[in-house]
């Protein structure tokens, strides 16, 4: 993420952390981050649950080891869609892609689906 400098002192008392997100003017790369961070931790556990290593899931998606890393790299938000659900598919798992209203997105889901350790 990007530091900015010079930041006005701004009270957000009383405002949504999404609101604090869009006045700071990172709402997007937040939300990317995040998506990414638990569809990474997601694959990791598959992985973990089927006792298969980096290199046998390299080879099984026909790529690199360093391409799985990139793909299990939370920080990385440039992989392709298709990277994903190729990797889900090779652990028996699917993609559900669902676009909603921005309010509350989190607090209507239950708390095993927000993607969280339990």
């Amino acid at each position: 993420m990007k530091v900015r400098k010079n930041r006005k002192k701004t009270d957000h008392s009383g405002s949504t952390f999404d609101s604090f997100l869009e006045e700071e003017g990172i709402r997007e790369e937040v939300e990317a981050v995040a998506i990414k961070r638990v569809l990474a931790w997601q694959l990791e556990q598959a992985m973990r649950e089927q006792q298969k290593t980096k290199q046998a899931m390299a080879k099984q998606l026909h790529t690199s080891r360093s391409q799985l890393d990139r793909l299990l790299d939370p920080r990385n938000v440039s992989v392709t869609l298709d990277t994903i659900t190729r990797a889900a598919r090779a652990l028996g798992k699917r993609v559900i892609l669902r676009v909603t209203d921005g309010v509350d997105r989190l607090r209507s889901l239950p708390r095993s689906n927000r993607g969280g350790r339990a």
